[in-house]
């Protein structure tokens, strides 16, 4: 599958950018990117491969932990290194987007606390972890360099482009994932396949007003993120369930988390309508037709 990407997505072209994969050499994947085998976009963008077993990486898991820390330090959800080591390290893998250090600019050298000893510094982070499930993964974290800087300065994309190269790298089947109902990346993760709704509301979490989702990885949704939903089927294979929820009401997320637990249907959400919608608006729950 081949798009043509908006003209602020030209950073993809710059040679001075590449997807990188921070990973132990037992957790490689065999056979990169042999799932989707339709989908063309990093093709040629041979990735740089860092080994976190290894002292002398250690600088560049500092600078992936920068972008982590700036990212979620004010929600409380920062991740330790030893979680980033135990969790995240040792049975999955980090992928994302890194920037020839000697091609930023002074600003965003500083906005990112570079060091300028390192050939790659890390602009985004997309960590990746196998469940016991068969051909299931969790996504665990997601951030980009655009969350400190400048408007002007930011990579229009990074973050989708950055967990869109790690699904499909990893030849990931099926995705979980677990976000915030108040977040703006629920925008963009409901567009990696069929929007499923596992839990709405999560008192075992940090924060209740979380949401579980799984999807089956599809990579013709992904262009409707980028402005181009002409692949996106949702409403011809969907019907509305007949309530909404309301991303902002307790009381709306726990009446619809009930709904689950009876188990009155597999519900999922509609990524163009969440991509389009307001926090405060209501969004249509639906079934399978």
């Amino acid at each position: 599958m081949s798009t043509q990407f908006p003209e602020k997505m030209d950073w993809l072209k710059d040679e001075n950018i590449r997807p990188y994969v921070f990973v132990r050499q037992a957790n490689r994947i065999a056979n990169p990117g042999s799932l989707h085998k339709g989908l063309d976009w990093f093709k040629g963008k041979e990735p740089l491969y860092k080994d976190p077993l290894r002292v002398d990486e250690v600088d560049f898991a500092n600078h992936i932990l920068v972008l982590e820390s700036g990212a979620f330090d004010a929600s409380g959800m920062a991740m330790d290194r030893w979680v980033f080591y135990d969790c995240a390290i040792m049975p999955g893998f980090v992928a994302g987007f890194a920037a020839r250090t000697s091609s930023l600019s002074e600003n965003m050298k500083k906005k990112l606390k570079v060091n300028n000893d390192l050939e790659w510094t890390p602009l985004s982070l997309f960590i990746i972890i196998p469940t016991i499930a068969k051909s299931e993964w969790v996504a665990h974290n997601l951030c980009s360099a655009n969350s400190l800087l400048e408007k002007e300065e930011r990579l229009w994309g990074l973050g989708f482009m950055s967990k869109a190269f790690g699904l499909w790298y990893a030849n990931i089947e099926t995705c979980i994932g677990m976000t915030q109902w108040s977040s703006p990346a629920l925008k963009l993760h409901s567009h990696y396949g069929y929007f499923k709704i596992v839990t709405a509301y999560t008192p075992v979490h940090t924060y209740a007003t979380t949401l579980t989702y799984r999807l089956d990885v599809n990579t013709s949704h992904w262009p409707g993120f980028l402005g181009d939903p002409v692949n996106y089927t949702f409403k011809q294979k969907f019907v509305e369930a007949g309530f909404d929820v309301h991303r902002q009401d307790e009381e709306s997320l726990k009446a619809f988390q009930k709904r689950i637990e009876a188990n009155e249907g597999e519900f999922f959400l509609d990524a163009e309508e969440i991509l389009h919608k307001n926090l405060e608006e209501p969004l249509a729950v639906y079934r399978k037709k």
